[in-house]
C-alpha cells in the first residue's frame, strides 16, 4: 500500500470524524446524554459530570466512510474490510447498549457485566471461525522472532481471548481525557505503517490492504475526535467508542496474523487492564490495595500528577512500545 493512500485515508477519516463529532456534540446536549461518573473515582473527576457521551458513534461514523472509500479506491479486499468493520460494529453496539442504558437510567451502570462478555464472547467466536475457516491463514500466529505457528484446535478460545481482552482493555484506558484516544491513534498508526510494509507475513493471495486502510482510518478518526476529547473533553467517546476501536482495530490485526503484537504495541492497554486484575485480587486476598486507584491512570492522578501530564506520559509510552514493536518485527 502506498504512503500517499495512508496519509490520505488519515486525513478523510480526521476530517468525517470531526465534522460528525462537530455535529452530534449539541445533538448530545439536547438529549441530555451526559456521562454519568463513578462516585468512587477521582473526586476531581464529578466536574466532568454531564458532559456529553457516545461520542464513539461519530468515530466509528468516520471510520466506517474512510475504510470503505479509500479501500475501493485502493483496491482493498473489501470481503476482508467487510469482516472488519463489522466486527468493530458489533462491539460498538454492545457498548452503545450500555451508553443508552446508562444514560436513559441516569446512573453509571449499563448492561449487567455478564451479558457483555456473552456477547462479546459471540461476535469474538464468529469472527475466529471465519478466519479460520474461510481465509489463508486458517489457524496460524505469526509469532516475533519464531515465525508461523499453527494454533489448531487452540485457534477459536485464542482468538476470542485476543477480541475480549483487547476491547475490555481499550474500555479501561478511556478513562482520561484523550488518553484512549490519543494511544489508539499511536498504536493503529503502527499497525498501518507494519501491515503496509511488511508483505512476507501474509498468506499467498492476501495483501492485507482492507487491515492497513482500516488501521489508518482508526488513527484519522481518534485524531479528529481528539480536537473535541482533549483536556477539558467537550465530549466522551464512551463504552461505544473504546469498545468498536478495542474490537475494530484486533480485527484488522488478526487478517493479518499479527495479533502477538498488539499486547506489545498496546502495553498500555496491558498495563490498564492488569492494574485492575492486580487490584482486584490484591484486594480480595489480603485486604490490602496495590495502587491508590485502578486502573492505573488514576493512581497517577491520586499520586498528584496532572490528568494532562498523565495523559502525555501514556501517549510517549505508546510511542516506546510501538518502537520496540517495530524493531521485534525486523529481527
Amino acid at each position: 500500500m502506498h504512503f500517499t493512500s495512508g496519509l490520505l485515508t488519515i486525513v478523510l477519516a480526521f476530517v468525517l470524524t470531526a465534522l460528525f463529532t462537530k455535529i452530534e456534540i449539541p445533538y448530545l446536549r439536547k438529549k441530555q446524554f451526559g456521562q454519568f461518573i463513578r462516585e468512587e473515582g477521582p473526586e476531581s473527576h464529578m466536574s466532568k459530570q454531564g458532559t456529553p457521551t457516545m461520542g464513539g458513534v461519530a468515530i466509528y461514523a468516520g471510520i466506517m466512510a474512510a475504510a470503505i472509500v479509500c479501500g475501493i479506491v485502493t483496491g482493498a479486499n473489501m470481503a476482508d474490510m467487510v469482516i472488519i468493520v463489522v466486527a468493530g460494529l458489533l462491539f460498538g453496539l454492545i457498548g452503545f447498549l450500555d451508553d443508552f442504558i446508562k444514560v436513559a437510567k441516569k446512573h453509571n451502570l449499563g448492561l449487567r457485566a455478564w451479558q457483555k462478555l456473552a456477547l462479546q464472547v459471540l461476535f469474538a467466536v464468529l469472527l475466529a471461525v471465519y478466519v479460520m475457516r474461510f481465509t489463508a491463514h486458517g489457524s496460524m500466529v505469526w509469532i516475533p522472532v519464531i515465525g508461523d505457528v499453527d494454533f489448531g484446535a487452540l485457534y477459536i478460545p485464542f482468538i476470542v481471548f485476543v477480541m475480549v481482552a483487547m476491547a475490555n482493555s481499550v474500555n479501561l484506558t478511556d478513562g482520561l481525557d484523550g488518553l484512549c484516544g490519543g494511544v489508539t491513534a499511536i498504536v493503529a498508526m503502527f499497525f498501518g505503517v507494519i501491515i503496509s510494509t511488511m508483505q512476507g507475513l501474509f498468506a499467498p493471495g492476501t495483501d492485507g490492504k482492507a487491515s492497513a486502510v482500516f488501521c489508518f482510518a482508526i488513527c484519522g478518526a481518534c485524531l479528529g475526535f481528539l480536537l473535541f476529547n482533549h483536556y477539558p473533553a467537550k465530549i466522551f467517546m464512551g463504552d461505544t467508542g473504546s469498545m468498536a476501536l478495542g474490537a475494530g482495530l484486533t480485527a484488522a490485526v488478526i487478517l493479518t496474523k499479527t495479533e502477538l503484537l498488539i499486547p506489545i504495541a498496546g502495553f498500555v492497554y496491558v498495563m490498564e487492564s492488569a492494574s485492575v486484575i492486580i487490584q482486584v485480587i490484591s484486594f480480595q486476598t489480603t485486604g490490602k490495595r496495590v495502587f491508590r486507584m485502578s486502573p492505573i491512570h488514576h493512581h497517577f492522578e491520586l499520586g498528584g500528577m496532572k490528568e494532562t501530564k498523565v495523559v502525555t506520559m501514556f501517549w510517549g509510552i505508546a510511542c516506546a512500545c510501538c518502537a520496540v514493536a517495530f524493531i521485534l518485527t525486523r529481527i
